[in-house]
Formats: C-alpha cells, sequence, structure tokens
C-alpha cells in the first residue's frame, strides 16, 4: 500500500547507500550509452577533432540522456541500473511518472553537477584533477542534503513531485 508523499506512512526511502551506488553503477552504464552516440555525432557532423564543435557535441549527448532518463522514468519508473539496485521512482502519490514530470526531473536533477560546474568555470580551472575533485565535493554534497530532507528524497524530486522507493520484482513475472 502506498500512502501519499509526506505522510507518516509514506514508504521510506532507499538508504543513501543504496542511492549512491545506483548512482555509481548508472555512470557505468552511461558510458555504453554516451560512447556509441558520441561516434554517431562525430560521424554525421564530420568532427575530427574533439574540441572542435564541442558544443554541439554535448548539447547532443545532453538530449540522448534525457532520451535515456525520459523513456526508463516514465515507462515503468526505472533505469537498468535502478533495476539492479531495486529502486523505483514514482510520482509523489505513489503512481507512475509521466513523460512531462520525467523530463522536468532530468531536468532538475542537474542541480546535482550544476553548482560545482560553475564554480570550476568561474574559477578558470583547466587541471581535470581539480574539476573531478570539485564536481565529487558538489555530488557527496548534494547527496547528504537527502539526509536533511523530507523523506530522505533529493532535492530534484522534492521540487518535481517524485520520490525514490525502495523496489522488489514480482516472482515469476
Amino acid at each position: 500500500m502506498t500512502r501519499a508523499f509526506g505522510s507518516p506512512l509514506a514508504i521510506a526511502a532507499p538508504t543513501l547507500r543504496r542511492r549512491l551506488a545506483c548512482f555509481c553503477y548508472e555512470g557505468v552504464l552511461l558510458f555504453g550509452v554516451l560512447v556509441p552516440a558520441a561516434y554517431l555525432y562525430s560521424s554525421l557532423t564530420q568532427q575530427r577533432h574533439a574540441l572542435s564543435g564541442q558544443a554541439g557535441l554535448q548539447a547532443f549527448l545532453f538530449l540522448v540522456l534525457g532520451i535515456y532518463f525520459v523513456w526508463f522514468w516514465a515507462r515503468g519508473g526505472q533505469t537498468l541500473a535502478m533495476k539492479t539496485w531495486r529502486i523505483r521512482l514514482v510520482a509523489a502519490d505513489g503512481r507512475g511518472v509521466s513523460q512531462v514530470r520525467a523530463l522536468l526531473r532530468y531536468l532538475c536533477s542537474w542541480i546535482w553537477f550544476l553548482p560545482a560546474l560553475a564554480l570550476v568555470h568561474l574559477a578558470g580551472v583547466r587541471s581535470a584533477l581539480v574539476m573531478f575533485a570539485a564536481m565529487a565535493f558538489g555530488v557527496l554534497g548534494y547527496a547528504a542534503f537527502a539526509l536533511l530532507a523530507p523523506g530522505r528524497q533529493y532535492l530534484h524530486d522534492l521540487l518535481c513531485g517524485t520520490r525514490l522507493q525502495p523496489w522488489q520484482p514480482v516472482p515469476g513475472a
């Protein structure tokens, strides 16, 4: 039985450790999505150097990621990594997520990265190690916010009216 989000009887969010493990696994799986997409883009645009046409490539990969996440979230509430870690995305009322809500969540989920990316850009940092450290610190700080948030949900879920919940597959299905 699913209660409305914010209800004292609402289903508890998966542990932060489990959600971060799913986040990391999602990154590994996305490598298999983004490399062929980048190859397709570079082939179609005749891109010969990685730095030429970089903005177009980034926009294309942003679109590919959006299609990936919106497709899976709107059709069952789970990406491949979420199925593995038994986590499901639902609307705040426990129903499935619409394509519009999934798109809004995808756009809002960039809050994970934007503060760190903006800081690195404004500081003029060019060191890959410093960029990685800033991103890691930003992601961990953002994730830690969930420990203080209502229902232990991420900020982008609170903004979009969605939530993550534990999921168990139906036996024999």
